[in-house]
């Protein structure tokens, strides 16, 4: 599934153009036909085409693993969950086996939303916080200072990979980007939260905070099939590396389940001193 490096990295694509493809801001949509329903969350078909042609596309952004599109008088939102991504095309191409809404905008262009396993969900809404409401705040966000991390913490025993999973804690984390930071945090991912020093929390917000603009600056991650041109896969300390020496201190990387998650972690530097009080 994208997280925030990568659908950050779909945003800017879209909203600044690259040498294969033109920026969107600014284009009026002139079109819009959806090929599969149910990936449409709101509102129906009708006043899903009623509403959205004609109006023009302000900005691009994101919010936690939310794509936004800020058009002129809605929100129209993307969650590409497992599968999807966002294509841009000349208005001549025929669309592809895992198209999923066609848009046809002003200057010849065909923007895609392409998800094979039908996972991803669209919404046009008239606020954004009426999808994007009970989001956690931003990791990168300034606002979010050490002390008020840490005072988050401390409100739940839970333990650190699921919690830092959560949405509604944290915004945009997912499975890559948690085991990277714990890695580099060098705290392990079943730590209950409430059991960290500010010191610690300080060393985690900055290795969460790290590992998102190392993955920002590296367009993300391509593992699979769906999100391409990524190059923070190559750079992995612990995440599918079972078995493969910690860059570190050496020790082979552990691999266990977390909530149905598999979680990657080096026994040695990231050491599980609760189980013994230490």
């Amino acid at each position: 599934m994208p997280e925030l490096p990568e659908v950050e990295t779909i945003a800017r694509n879209l909203r600044l153009g690259t040498p294969e493809q033109p920026a969107l801001i600014g284009r009026h949509i002139l079109e819009a036909c959806l090929l599969w329903e149910r990936t449409l969350a709101e509102p129906s078909r009708v006043k899903f085409y009623k509403h959205l042609v004609g109006q023009r596309i302000e900005t691009i952004g994101r919010r936690g693993k939310f794509l936004y599109f800020h058009l002129n008088r809605d929100w129209l939102l993307f969650h590409l969950r497992m599968s999807g991504d966002l294509c841009v095309r000349s208005a001549g191409s025929p669309h592809e086996t895992h198209d999923r809404l066609l848009l046809i905008l002003e200057g010849d262009i065909l923007l895609a939303f392409n998800d094979a396993r039908k996972f991803g969900r669209i919404w046009l809404v008239n606020e954004l916080d009426r999808v994007v409401g009970d989001l956690g705040p931003e990791p990168l966000d300034e606002v979010l200072t050490a002390r008020k991390f840490f005072a988050r913490l401390q409100t739940t025993r839970r333990q650190l990979k699921p919690l830092l999973l959560d949405q509604s804690f944290l915004a945009g984390l997912g499975n890559i980007y948690t085991d990277e930071a714990l890695n580099l945090a060098k705290l392990h991912p079943l730590t209950p939260s409430n059991t960290l020093t500010e010191k610690q929390a300080t060393r985690l917000l900055d290795a969460i905070r790290t590992v998102l603009q190392d993955g920002i600056s590296r367009n993300g991650a391509s593992i699979d099939w769906v999100y391409r041109g990524g190059e923070f896969q190559n750079f992995f300390r612990v995440y599918q590396r079972t078995g493969e020496p910690c860059p570190e201190c050496g020790t082979p990387i552990a691999r266990i389940t977390v909530g149905k998650r598999g979680t990657h972690f080096c026994p040695y530097c990231q050491p599980a001193y609760f189980l013994d009080g230490g």
